[in-house]
Protein backbone atom coordinates (compact mmCIF):
# COMPACT_ATOMS: atom_id res chain seq x y z
CA UNK A 1 0.00 0.00 0.00
CA UNK A 2 3.18 2.17 0.57
CA UNK A 3 3.88 2.07 -2.89
CA UNK A 4 0.51 3.22 -4.07
CA UNK A 5 0.25 6.00 -2.27
CA UNK A 6 3.57 7.17 -3.03
CA UNK A 7 3.24 6.63 -6.88
CA UNK A 8 -0.35 8.44 -6.25
CA UNK A 9 0.58 10.79 -4.18
CA UNK A 10 -1.38 10.08 -0.78
CA UNK A 11 -0.43 11.08 2.48
CA UNK A 12 -2.84 8.93 4.51
CA UNK A 13 -4.64 5.45 4.65
CA UNK A 14 -7.96 7.59 4.89
CA UNK A 15 -7.26 9.36 1.90
CA UNK A 16 -6.48 5.76 0.34
CA UNK A 17 -9.69 4.17 1.66
CA UNK A 18 -11.94 7.04 0.42
CA UNK A 19 -10.13 6.55 -3.29
CA UNK A 20 -11.19 2.24 -3.21
CA UNK A 21 -14.56 3.60 -2.38
CA UNK A 22 -14.98 6.27 -4.71
CA UNK A 23 -13.64 3.23 -7.61
CA UNK A 24 -16.40 0.74 -5.84
CA UNK A 25 -19.08 3.11 -6.20
CA UNK A 26 -18.47 4.22 -9.83
CA UNK A 27 -17.97 1.12 -10.73
CA UNK A 28 -21.14 0.13 -9.92
CA UNK A 29 -22.70 2.60 -10.58
CA UNK A 30 -21.62 3.10 -14.16
CA UNK A 31 -22.21 -1.17 -15.11
CA UNK A 32 -26.11 -0.29 -13.40
CA UNK A 33 -26.25 2.65 -15.48
CA UNK A 34 -25.51 1.32 -18.45
CA UNK A 35 -28.50 -1.10 -18.42
CA UNK A 36 -30.96 1.62 -18.99
CA UNK A 37 -29.17 3.88 -21.11
CA UNK A 38 -28.95 0.70 -23.63
CA UNK A 39 -32.76 0.60 -23.22
CA UNK A 40 -33.04 4.32 -24.03
CA UNK A 41 -31.00 3.67 -26.94
CA UNK A 42 -32.74 0.79 -28.10
CA UNK A 43 -29.83 -1.27 -27.77
CA UNK A 44 -30.70 -5.09 -26.68
CA UNK A 45 -29.29 -8.62 -26.76
CA UNK A 46 -31.77 -9.57 -28.88
CA UNK A 47 -30.71 -7.51 -31.72
CA UNK A 48 -27.46 -7.76 -31.02
CA UNK A 49 -26.21 -11.16 -29.83
CA UNK A 50 -22.77 -11.67 -29.17
CA UNK A 51 -21.85 -8.26 -30.50
CA UNK A 52 -24.12 -6.66 -27.18
CA UNK A 53 -21.73 -7.19 -24.35
CA UNK A 54 -18.81 -5.43 -26.43
CA UNK A 55 -20.79 -2.48 -27.48
CA UNK A 56 -21.90 -1.82 -23.51
CA UNK A 57 -19.16 -1.85 -22.20
CA UNK A 58 -17.95 0.83 -25.14
CA UNK A 59 -20.95 2.63 -23.63
CA UNK A 60 -19.95 2.15 -20.42
CA UNK A 61 -17.10 4.03 -20.83
CA UNK A 62 -17.89 7.46 -21.18
CA UNK A 63 -20.49 6.57 -17.86
CA UNK A 64 -17.26 5.77 -15.88
CA UNK A 65 -14.96 8.59 -16.92
CA UNK A 66 -18.10 11.02 -16.03
CA UNK A 67 -19.07 9.24 -12.80
CA UNK A 68 -15.20 8.79 -11.37
CA UNK A 69 -15.10 12.60 -11.58
CA UNK A 70 -18.27 13.33 -9.89
CA UNK A 71 -18.03 10.93 -7.05
CA UNK A 72 -14.90 11.73 -6.40
CA UNK A 73 -15.86 15.43 -5.94
CA UNK A 74 -18.91 14.27 -4.01
CA UNK A 75 -16.17 12.15 -1.56
CA UNK A 76 -13.90 15.32 -1.38
CA UNK A 77 -11.37 14.05 -3.88
CA UNK A 78 -11.66 15.98 -6.72
CA UNK A 79 -7.91 16.87 -7.40
CA UNK A 80 -7.05 13.73 -7.21
CA UNK A 81 -9.68 12.21 -9.85
CA UNK A 82 -9.23 14.95 -12.13
CA UNK A 83 -5.33 14.67 -12.73
CA UNK A 84 -6.08 10.82 -12.76
CA UNK A 85 -8.57 11.33 -15.73
CA UNK A 86 -6.22 13.71 -17.70
CA UNK A 87 -3.41 11.37 -17.02
CA UNK A 88 -5.62 8.08 -18.51
CA UNK A 89 -7.15 10.44 -21.29
CA UNK A 90 -3.51 11.24 -22.14
CA UNK A 91 -2.08 7.81 -22.55
CA UNK A 92 -5.13 6.69 -24.63
CA UNK A 93 -4.59 9.02 -27.15
CA UNK A 94 -6.85 11.61 -26.00
CA UNK A 95 -4.82 14.36 -24.50
CA UNK A 96 -6.17 17.45 -27.11
CA UNK A 97 -8.59 17.43 -25.00
CA UNK A 98 -6.62 18.91 -22.46
CA UNK A 99 -4.95 22.60 -22.47
CA UNK A 100 -1.98 22.37 -19.85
Amino acid sequence: MNKLKQRWGIDSNFQLTIIFIVFAITGSASAWLSKPFCFWLGITKEDLGYWFTPIRLILIFPIYQVLLVLIGFLFGQFKFFWSFEKKMLKRMGLGFLFND
